[in-house]
C-alpha cells in the first residue's frame, strides 16, 4: 500500500482534473445552448429549401442546363470532413474520421488506389489525423468554426462548389455530426454534388410540376446556389452544436470518474492512516511491555 503523502498527492491531483472537468462541461454547457438555438432555428428553413431544390431538380427536363445536378461518370471525388479545432470531446472526432476513411476506402477503392479521393478538412483535428496518414488533403478551412457565420461560410461553400462546376471533382460529399441532442450525434454521409434526385418524385404527394417565376433560368442561376450554401451552412452549424454536446458529455463523465477516484483514494488513505497508527500503538504497547520486564 502506498504511503500516506503519496495518497495525499494523488487525491490534490484528482481534486484538481475533476475542478478542471468540471468547469469545461459547464463552458461546453453554455456554448451548446447558443449552437442548438442556430441549428433548431436553421434546419426547418433549411430542409424546406433543400426539398424545393430536390423537387425543382428532378422536375428539369433533360435540355435543361443545370450544372449543379449534372451527373457523369465518377472519375474524382471530393469529400468535405468536418471535425472539430479542440479534443476533449469523446469519440466525436474519430467517428467522424473513421466514416470519412471507410467511404474513400470502401466505396471508391478503385478511385481511391488511383490518387482520385481527396479531402476538404474543416477542423483540425480531421486535418491532423489524414495529414499524420498521408492522405491528400486538397484544403483545410479550419477558421470557419471560430464564431462561425453565414458570411464567412458563403466563400467556402463558393470555392466546393467551383470544385465541381469546374468539372474537376464528379461528386462531393460531406461527412459530419448531426446534432440531435446533447448525449447523441448522428454520423452523417450527405452528397452535396451533384444535386440528388428525388427518389419520391414519382409517388403521390410529391409536387415535381412547378411555374418558375420570374424564369427558369433565374431559379437555377439563384435559388439552386442558394440552397447549396444553406446545406453547407448547416452542416457546418449541426457539427459544432454536435461537438459541445460531446464534450460537455464526455466532461460529465471524466468530473463523474474523478469523484469516484477520490472516493477511493480517500478510503485507501483512511485505512493507510489507520495501519499506521495502529502499528504506532503497538510499537508503544511493545515498549511498555518491554520496560515492566
Amino acid at each position: 500500500m502506498a504511503n500516506l503523502k503519496e495518497i495525499r498527492v494523488r487525491i490534490s491531483s484528482v481534486t484538481t482534473t475533476r475542478q478542471i472537468t468540471s468547469a469545461m462541461k459547464m463552458v461546453s454547457a453554455a456554448k451548446l445552448k447558443k449552437a442548438q438555438d442556430l441549428i433548431i432555428q436553421l434546419r426547418p428553413y433549411a430542409q424546406k429549401l433543400n426539398e424545393i431544390l430536390v423537387n425543382i431538380s428532378s422536375s428539369l427536363d433533360a435540355g435543361d442546363e443545370n450544372i449543379y445536378g449534372k451527373e457523369v461518370p465518377v472519375e474524382n471525388v471530393l469529400i468535405v470532413l468536418i471535425t472539430s479545432n479542440r479534443g476533449m470531446c469523446g469519440a466525436f472526432n474519430s467517428n467522424a474520421i473513421k466514416l470519412a476513411i471507410n467511404i474513400a476506402i470502401n466505396n471508391y477503392e478503385k478511385l481511391f488506389k488511383q490518387g482520385h479521393v481527396k479531402f476538404i478538412c474543416v477542423g483540425k483535428k480531421g486535418r491532423d489525423y489524414l495529414k499524420n496518414k498521408n492522405f491528400q488533403i486538397l484544403r483545410t478551412y479550419n477558421e470557419i468554426l471560430d464564431k462561425p457565420s453565414f458570411d464567412k461560410v458563403i466563400p467556402v461553400a463558393e470555392e466546393i462548389m467551383q470544385y465541381f462546376i469546374t468539372g474537376q471533382y464528379d461528386k462531393i460529399l460531406l461527412v459530419y455530426n448531426k446534432f440531435k441532442n446533447a448525449a447523441v450525434q448522428q454520423l452523417t454521409e450527405e452528397q452535396f454534388l451533384p444535386v440528388p434526385k428525388n427518389e419520391k418524385e414519382n409517388n403521390k404527394g410529391i409536387n415535381s410540376n412547378y411555374i418558375f417565376e420570374p424564369s427558369k433560368d433565374f431559379i437555377l442561376r439563384e435559388l439552386i446556389p442558394k440552397s447549396l450554401k444553406v446545406e453547407f451552412f448547416k452542416s457546418i452549424l449541426d457539427s459544432l452544436a454536435s461537438e459541445h454536446g460531446a464534450r460537455m458529455t464526455a466532461m460529465h463523465k471524466a468530473t463523474d470518474n474523478a469523484s469516484d477516484l477520490i472516493r477511493q483514494f480517500t478510503l485507501n488513505y483512511n485505512k493507510a492512516r489507520q495501519a499506521a497508527i495502529t502499528g504506532e500503538i503497538v510499537e508503544i504497547v511493545g515498549g511498555a511491555e518491554a520496560l515492566r520486564s
